[in-house]
């Protein structure tokens, strides 16, 4: 069965956040640590992947970016914090499994 996954990048700690989706986690994090994808990730250099869900179905993830999409910044930071307090880079922990 496939995997999705809603994740969340940040330039920082606390820095500027971007909330998305995809089938291929690694893939799409190393598409905009590279610079790969034009925008705004790539405009306010946010790299660091600091959280992540995943889902077998496309629909629940795609809900749940909308619906993190539209929370107050607080409550997005209290949902990383949740998870990673540190706010450390969580890509590298995906390369080695």
């Amino acid at each position: 069965m496939k995997e999705y996954y809603l994740y969340i990048l940040a330039s920082k700690k606390h820095g500027v956040l971007y909330i998305g989706v995809t089938n291929d986690l690694i893939r799409r994090v190393q598409e905009h640590r590279e610079g790969k994808i034009a925008g705004f990730t790539k405009k306010y250099f946010v790299k660091k992947l600091v959280y992540f869900e995943s889902s077998n179905y496309i629909e629940d993830v795609i809900e749940a970016e909308k619906r993190i999409k539209s929370w107050k910044r607080q409550w997005k930071v209290n949902l990383i914090e949740q998870e990673n307090p540190e706010w450390n880079d969580l890509y590298h922990g995906l390369l080695e499994n």
